[in-house]
């Protein structure tokens, strides 16, 4: 199988969504410590959702890079598709906790 040339804007397009993805998981794990801390309000079942989303989202994000791979990918179009459900599952996580500490502060 012939390789494919490299593209630099696909090179850059994956280390930017592996950037964010780091970016929205550090805003969730600061999230949920301020909760844990009692600093800010989260729902009692916050951390056994931390642990169950895990699995899902890894089995997830293995299951697209293999896919991407199996059909030829190049190396940053594997990543990018590892990382993809990865990003939306922190995302989803930050909005969640974000939406529901504002809500509650709003109340007070």
């Amino acid at each position: 199988m012939r390789r494919k040339p490299v593209n630099p804007v696909e090179i850059w397009q994956a280390y930017a969504g592996l950037g964010m993805l780091a970016l929205e998981a550090q805003a969730v794990i600061g999230m949920r410590m301020l909760g844990m801390s009692g600093a800010i309000p989260v729902a009692k079942s916050e951390n056994r959702k931390m642990l169950a989303e895990k699995p899902p989202a890894f089995a997830k994000a293995a299951t697209a890079a293999a896919r991407k791979a199996a059909a030829g990918g190049s190396p940053e179009q594997i990543l990018t598709a590892a990382v993809k459900p990865l990003t939306k599952t922190a995302r989803a996580n930050r909005k969640r906790l974000v939406s529901k500490a504002v809500s509650r502060r709003k109340k007070t």
